[in-house]
């Protein structure tokens, strides 16, 4: 059975794991390291909530975070949106755990009064574009290499 919760400090380790096999399929240089995940997701000074999903053995086999960005942020997300990114090990997939990391997500945004939650996915990703839309996200914005994908919260 998987179960999600807030992420810790020393879940970093277990996030790092999930997410470094997704960040070599992508062939991405993105940073991946526990330090990084500590820093930007666990500890972030910008989020609502970082959750993680993780196995009866205690593996984390993914995590979510949602972040109120600053104006003019890096992603480009609108004042007041939040901003999601979601993981789920590669070996993990299609069991539900993204559904359970959102349903944690939405509830904190929800709690945060966020009205909008924003998902930038790269174009060449079909399962992140096909999780979201699963979600209820829609596209708001195409670029050349992303689907911005916005979901409306609804009271």
């Amino acid at each position: 059975m998987i179960t999600t919760r807030q992420a810790r400090a020393e879940d970093a380790e277990g996030m790092s794991a999930v997410i470094t096999p997704i960040l070599i399929s992508w062939r991405s240089a993105r940073p991946r390291s526990p330090e990084h995940m500590r820093a930007n997701y666990i500890q972030n000074p910008d989020n609502i909530r970082c959750s993680i999903a993780e196995d009866d053995a205690g593996r984390i086999v993914g995590f979510q975070s949602l972040i109120l960005p600053k104006a003019h942020n890096p992603y480009g997300t609108p004042q007041g949106w939040g901003e999601i990114g979601t993981y789920v090990a590669l070996d993990a997939g299609r069991g539900g755990i993204g559904r359970l990391l959102f349903a944690d997500s939405l509830a904190a945004a929800r709690d945060a009064g966020i009205k909008k939650i924003e998902a930038s996915i790269g174009r060449d990703n079909p399962l992140g574009i096909a999780y979201y839309e699963a979600m209820g996200f829609k596209t708001h914005e195409l670029t050349n290499t992303l689907d911005r994908k916005c979901y409306m919260i609804s009271p």
